[in-house]
């Protein structure tokens, strides 16, 4: 489902092991990442890390079949509240190395991270706006501008790896065989630095916007699934 390794060099490894399912974020990938992401991020042998995946999909987005289980409701809700911040609050660099489609929550994934190299395979969007489901606006306007990110986010459409490198979504374009020992290398470089400032950059990368990812995630997030909760959506 999740596999973690830590490289002697300092860069330690999670890959999305589950190709059969597109990768998709159930709660227990979600558990797992957030999990690992918590427990690295008191561990001084991991100094930065890069995200992958298995199979032609990095990923699919949230598990829409146990959306289908409103027993499961409340569990969907919290468990998305503490991964997409155990994500977004990891003290140290984390490069996205995306090979294939990256949808809805997937997107909000490498999103999250701070640099991300892309195939010429990816594909990144939200059709989830389709289904109901407003996607998150806040990091990808950050990244691509307000008025890129209320496009994205309202049609729902999709941008495939040229279009993402050109926006800035993407940081390189590479050969799918090449993605993994770019993302190594760009994390090697990262640490070519002190840990103590990149660190202390990653904080500052993370409270200098206008509005907080909290605040903004209060909105964004909770209360959606709150209005959801009470059919209010």
């Amino acid at each position: 489902m999740l596999r973690a390794d830590i490289h002697p060099d300092g860069v330690a490894v999670m890959r999305l092991d589950q190709p059969e399912r597109r990768n998709a974020l159930s709660i227990a990938l979600r558990d797992a990442i957030s999990e690992t992401l918590e427990a690295w991020a008191g561990d001084d042998r991991v100094r930065a890390v890069t995200l992958t995946a298995a199979g032609s999909t990095f990923c699919a987005g949230f598990d829409l079949k146990e959306f289908a289980e409103p027993d499961l409701a409340n569990t969907i809700r919290d468990s998305s509240h503490r991964y997409h911040l155990a994500v977004w609050r990891f003290p140290k660099p984390v490069i996205a190395a995306i090979d294939g489609p990256a949808l809805g929550g997937g997107f909000d994934l490498a999103l999250l991270c701070d640099v991300r190299i892309a195939t010429t395979n990816a594909v990144f969007g939200h059709p989830e706006i389709k289904f109901g489901a407003p996607p998150l606006f806040t990091p990808l306007q950050w990244i691509v501008g307000a008025g890129i990110a209320r496009e994205l986010c309202l049609t729902g459409r999709r941008v495939d790896a040229a279009e993402a490198h050109r926006i800035g979504l993407v940081n390189t374009v590479v050969d799918a065989e090449r993605v993994e020992e770019e993302a190594m290398a760009t994390a090697r470089v990262m640490l070519e630095a002190p840990q103590p400032a990149l660190e202390a950059t990653k904080r500052y990368l993370v409270s200098s916007a206008g509005v907080t990812f909290d605040e903004a995630f209060t909105v964004e997030h909770d209360r959606v699934f709150d209005q959801f909760l009470l059919g209010e959506l």
